[in-house]
């Protein structure tokens, strides 16, 4: 299959920008799996992207400057989860934990556990730091989380359409990011799982979490970890391609906004637990729904603004 590759545009990119240019493009794919289809011409702006997803760094300076709690680092409303035994209702998150042995791949439980203390400082539990984190994506944030981070940096988070848009590069329908060879001459292009999931992690990448960004080539605009590494929010409502939300404009300070804990936003790009054998979501076109107030180990976003 053969691909074309537009160049970026000039334009007024802030520092850590990408200009990525507007227009059309065939979004989806009908080759894996049901939700990404079916394959549509869809028009986008011109974009203003951050090269690689927010890193702790940048969230630790966020939060300094505002005071910011995220969702983990508070309790669950007890209203929201009635049947819950209240000694449950701590701070906490999901993280991954891998198996001892093969497991059946059907329920996700087997390897992902709620963990008291877990959040963005703490990414593998209470007992652990950032120490060495910094340049890796922030984890364990929140659809409202990552809205507040935008609008403090006066940007917003982009619509599935844009994040696809962008994570191609210019390839029109690439299997991945950088072409159809998951790795071209045998080199590692993205950190996604290597071996048997959940339990055999061969560390092709280097690495058994996450790694710090702009570890692995960028794309064809020069775009860093749009897929592997950590999925991202977008500003797109699941499940149906068409719900596509209004951008979340940006302001001047972080705004919390109250959610439906049932209610889901698109997340794209894969990250480092994406196992051909069980998830093979690295790719531009892959798409799934998150629940809004759903923390994880393997979630992050980046942020764009309208050039």
């Amino acid at each position: 299959m053969s691909h074309t590759i537009r160049p970026p545009l000039p334009g007024d990119v802030r520092r850590g920008e990408v200009m990525v240019p507007g227009g059309p493009f065939r979004m989806g794919c009908e080759a894996f799996y049901p939700e990404e289809a079916p394959v549509r011409e869809v028009l986008v702006g011109d974009l203003h992207v951050d090269e690689h997803p927010v890193t702790n760094a940048a969230f630790r300076r966020f939060v300094k400057a505002t005071g910011y709690v995220t969702v983990a680092e508070m309790p669950p409303d007890p209203s929201a989860f009635p049947d819950a035994d209240p000694l449950d209702l701590v701070p906490g998150s999901l993280v991954f934990v891998p198996t001892a042995g093969p497991v059946p791949l059907d329920d996700w439980t087997r390897w992902w556990r709620w963990v008291p203390g877990a959040s963005w400082r703490h990414p593998d539990g209470p007992d652990t730091t950032l120490h060495g984190r910094d340049l890796h994506p922030v984890v364990h944030v929140a659809y409202e989380d990552a809205l507040a981070y935008a609008a403090w940096s006066g940007q917003r988070l982009p619509t599935e359409p844009e994040w696809e848009h962008a994570a191609r590069g210019g390839l029109d329908q690439a299997v991945y990011a950088w072409g159809d060879d998951p790795d071209p001459h045998g080199k590692v292009m993205a950190n996604r799982w290597y071996g048997e999931f959940p339990w055999q992690n061969l560390r092709a990448n280097g690495t058994a979490r996450t790694s710090p960004v702009k570890s692995f080539p960028p794309n064809g605009y020069g775009l860093f970890d749009v897929t592997g590494n950590v999925w991202e929010w977008t500003s797109s409502s699941w499940p149906a391609p068409e719900q596509l939300a209004e951008p979340q404009h940006a302001c001047c300070s972080p705004r919390r906004q109250v959610l439906d804990e049932n209610a889901r936003q698109v997340i794209k790009g894969g990250s480092h637990l994406c196992a051909p054998s069980y998830c093979l979501r690295y790719r531009p076109a892959a798409r799934q729904g998150q629940a809004v107030r759903s923390s994880t180990g393997h979630v992050g976003f980046r942020c764009v603004r309208d050039a």
